[in-house]
């Protein structure tokens, strides 16, 4: 029986940075992940779609060049192509993570991991008929989508007419038209991809807005640009059936049908909590996530748990830094994890980037507030690259001292700025000294600054 200071489950990112900050800090650790390294941030979500999404802005360049006097003829995406270079991407990352941990002497499993239950030695971890112990456990099991209870979707499901995020990335050639079910983040990037691609595409949103949880004029101006492009919009509606190349759905109290080759089922995930042992040991749960405290140490002394799986904050950056938290804390640094300025983005053309509260989630907290918003083209980069563009920023500042809390962005390199709003707000900084610094010119960065100056 092996024994190790750490067993991290789950190769996802909170998993393998988790394991490797470990590793870093002489800790001899062991990685259990039975599908792959990487988890669905790299090899079915964030790195496959935006390599997708890069393609489809190369392709809208192309094809709207004499906006800018450069023309090109017959512009085409190759979607088999883009699906190569994808694979490829993957393979080149998942492959540096295995050199990463191998360099830190983590050793890896690619093995289901079961917590059985404890022993003198600590915990003791199950993974094909061989037990492992260790001093400490940090779960990592990360989510998987949500299959809401819909008439057919089983069906619609095995027969490959209704797709989740992995199938989708996979896809070797494209449907003629797509149906999109749910207008969160995924949905949406996925949205923007295919339509690029030439594909007919319709999002059907349960909520009055897209995008979540972004600011709703930043929202609407998102769904104005996705219109324009072709995107059709069924919201607020509820999906109610799958048909034979047919999706049921309600809208205002009628019921209505539409056609499709394809349809995304993007309705959210949840977290990974079953079939791992947890009750073995003990670990509390709660409405189905593992429940973690600012350390991201479970309700068991030596458990913690980082990532999808306790449902706080289902970013991989939060996953990263929640777990050096943990890993922090297993080596008796002492490291909090906070949530007021995890920056969120949407990688479509335009992008769409913020962070911190916006003025209805501050107010509801009890601020008093104040906002600005301008332009992006008060920039001069952003009007000599964006022919047309609407973009724009605002700002969210408690009005008693001044403390920025909340940017949020639409635009062009939106998903580049947004980590110095981020960096603002956990600084605290108050709009005079953001008005005080120095940014370069000519960017377009440079609106958060401007917006400043309206306060």
């Amino acid at each position: 029986m092996e024994h190790f200071d750490l067993i991290v489950i789950g190769g996802g990112p909170a998993g393998y940075l988790g394991a490797q900050r470990a590793a870093q800090g002489d800790m001899k650790t062991a990685l259990f992940e039975e599908r792959a390294l990487g988890g669905v941030c790299l090899n079915e979500g964030c790195i496959p779609s935006k390599t997708l999404l890069h393609s489809a802005k190369v392709l809208d360049y192309a094809m709207y060049g004499d906006k800018y006097g450069v023309s090109a003829d017959n512009v085409t995406l190759d979607h088999g192509a883009v699906i190569q270079r994808k694979n490829k991407v993957v393979k080149q990352l998942v492959s540096g993570i295995e050199f990463t941990m191998k360099k830190c002497n983590v050793s890896i499993f690619d093995k289901r991991a079961l917590i059985k239950g404890r022993s003198e030695n600590g915990f003791v971890v199950l993974a094909d008929g061989i037990e492992y112990t260790a001093r400490n456990l940090l779960i990592a099991t990360g989510s998987s989508p949500v299959l809401p209870p819909i008439q057919g979707l089983k069906k619609a499901l095995e027969s490959g007419f209704a797709l989740t995020n992995r199938e989708i990335l996979d896809l070797q050639s494209l449907p003629e038209s797509l149906v999109v079910i749910g207008g969160g983040i995924v949905g949406l990037e996925m949205a923007s991809y295919f339509n690029s691609a030439g594909v007919k595409v319709t999002v059907i949103e349960m909520l009055e807005n897209i995008a979540g949880s972004v600011d709703v004029g930043i929202s609407d101006i998102l769904m104005k640009n996705y219109k324009k492009k072709g995107v059709e919009f069924k919201l607020p509606c509820k999906v109610t059936g799958f048909g034979n190349n047919s999706v049921t759905f309600e809208e205002k109290g009628e019921s209505k049908t539409i056609e499709a080759s394809k349809v995304l089922l993007s309705v959210g995930r949840k977290p990974n909590i079953k079939n791992i042992g947890l009750e073995n040991i003990g670990v509390y749960t709660e409405k189905g996530a593992v429940v973690t405290d600012d350390k991201m140490q479970t309700n068991i002394a030596g458990v913690y748990a980082a990532g999808d799986v306790n449902g706080k904050s289902m970013l991989a950056h939060t996953a990263y830094r929640e777990s050096e938290v943990a890993v922090n804390n297993m080596l008796g640094k002492r490291d909090f994890m906070r949530y007021f300025a995890i920056p969120n983005v949407v990688y479509t053309n335009p992008e769409v980037a913020c962070v911190g509260e916006t003025k209805q989630t501050a107010e509801l907290k009890g601020f008093e507030v104040k906002t600005a918003e301008t332009s992006m083209r008060m920039s001069g980069r952003y009007l000599a690259e964006v022919e047309g563009g609407n973009g724009i920023v605002k700002i969210v500042v408690n009005a008693k001292d001044n403390r920025l809390l909340g940017v949020h962005l639409i635009g062009s390199y939106a998903s580049e700025m947004i980590f110095g709003a981020a960096l603002m707000i956990e600084a605290g900084m108050t709009i005079e000294q953001i008005k005080e610094l120095v940014f370069p010119h000519p960017t377009v960065c440079e609106v958060i600054r401007e917006a400043a100056f309206l306060l």
